[in-house]
């Protein structure tokens, strides 16, 4: 069980945040327990970002990306539903502002990162520009029906609102294009997701295929990671929305930090493959992650806001639309060769220093 693949730590890391987790439930008021769930939080994001490469290494792209962003979502989708259901009314914007920020997270820190650390050790990185081409089509459509289209439709009395009728037409579309996706990058074009041939002075970095049986541990320490996370995530919530109350942020920052806890796996695991020069899985990661969290997110909210006939607020205001579409434009132009450098990072980062900015000083 322990073994290079599986230290030590990362088999216990999980153990020992569900043990902080069990401390929470049966002792709310225990002294520095928020603490603990925040160091358990954090532990657990890296143990979950060791065991997802774990399992990246043996069953092979585009699937092991697809393993980790499909958790992630599910996470995300997990945090934001359990706070609808606890917030009421205050709340029916948290899935536009959550999905928003994921997407600026993935287009501008994460892919931007990226770039930046694997052009700074290996100065020009290949990907396949077919599956990117792909990625980036599925991913602007499923974005503009999803945020940007609420703001025009007509049947609602409501801007950014869909009527009954439309959000159960956008949910089933946006699942439809996310199970289209998945079947081409898996199954119909799997080879548009591999990794692109290197030369001699920047080989990939590959490391040891891992046994089933370490697969098997690692699949289970990561859902165990995983469930950590969202737990100590909403232990700590409400300590969270208190802060920023207090520091008069604006509400929509909450899905900034929801965000940015469910995209810690993936943006460590992108991190470590741009640096070993496998551009190719951190942008299967990242393009991979913006179209699963909304084309998993959408029709989930979908039919918890029909049901509990809540008015779920999709639309984005004129800044944030302005925003979204220059993050499409750039990350369309940075990825128009199939070959990248430092440049385009710098770029992503400075329209994500920008989206932070105007988002705490609207």
């Amino acid at each position: 069980m322990i073994n290079q693949h599986n230290p030590a730590w990362s088999l216990a890391i999980p153990i020992l945040s569900l043990i902080i987790l069990g401390l929470y439930k049966l002792m709310p008021n225990f002294p520095l327990i928020l603490l603990l769930l925040s160091i358990g939080l954090i532990a657990s994001v890296v143990t979950a970002v060791h065991h997802a490469e774990v399992i990246a290494h043996k069953v092979g792209e585009p699937f092991g990306t697809l393993v980790l962003a499909l958790s992630v979502t599910i996470i995300e989708v997990a945090l934001i539903v359990s706070m609808m259901l606890s917030g009421g009314d205050d709340v029916m914007g948290l899935p536009r502002d959550t999905i928003f920020a994921a997407v600026m997270i993935i287009l501008n820190a994460i892919i931007g990162l990226s770039l930046l650390v694997g052009g700074r050790k290996h100065f020009v990185q290949g990907f396949n520009l077919e599956g990117a081409t792909a990625a980036l089509g599925t991913m602007t459509v499923i974005i503009v029906f999803s945020m940007i289209l609420p703001n025009f439709v007509s049947s609602s009395n409501v801007v950014g609102v869909y009527s009954a009728q439309q959000l159960v037409f956008i949910a089933i579309i946006t699942l439809a294009m996310f199970v289209a996706f998945t079947l081409f990058q898996t199954i119909g074009h799997r080879e548009y997701f591999l990794p692109v041939e290197v030369d001699e002075l920047h080989p990939e970095e590959v490391a040891d295929v891992p046994s089933t049986k370490t697969l098997m541990v690692s699949l289970v320490a990561l859902l165990v990671s995983l469930v950590a996370v969202v737990l100590s995530a909403k232990g700590i919530s409400p300590s969270l929305e208190a802060l920023l109350g207090r520091a008069g942020a604006p509400v929509a920052t909450l899905g900034i930090f929801i965000a940015a806890i469910v995209l810690l796996p993936e943006f460590g695991a992108a991190m470590r493959a741009a640096k070993a020069n496998r551009l190719q899985s951190s942008l299967n990661l990242a393009i991979g992650s913006a179209i699963a969290s909304i084309g998993l997110t959408i029709p989930v909210v979908a039919v918890l806001a029909i049901i509990l006939d809540w008015p779920l607020e999709l639309g984005l205001d004129a800044k944030s639309t302005v925003l979204l579409i220059l993050s499409l434009f750039i990350v369309a132009n940075t990825l128009r060769t199939g070959n990248t450098t430092m440049l385009p990072g710098f770029v992503h980062l400075a329209i994500f220093a920008t989206y932070l900015f105007f988002s705490f000083v609207p």
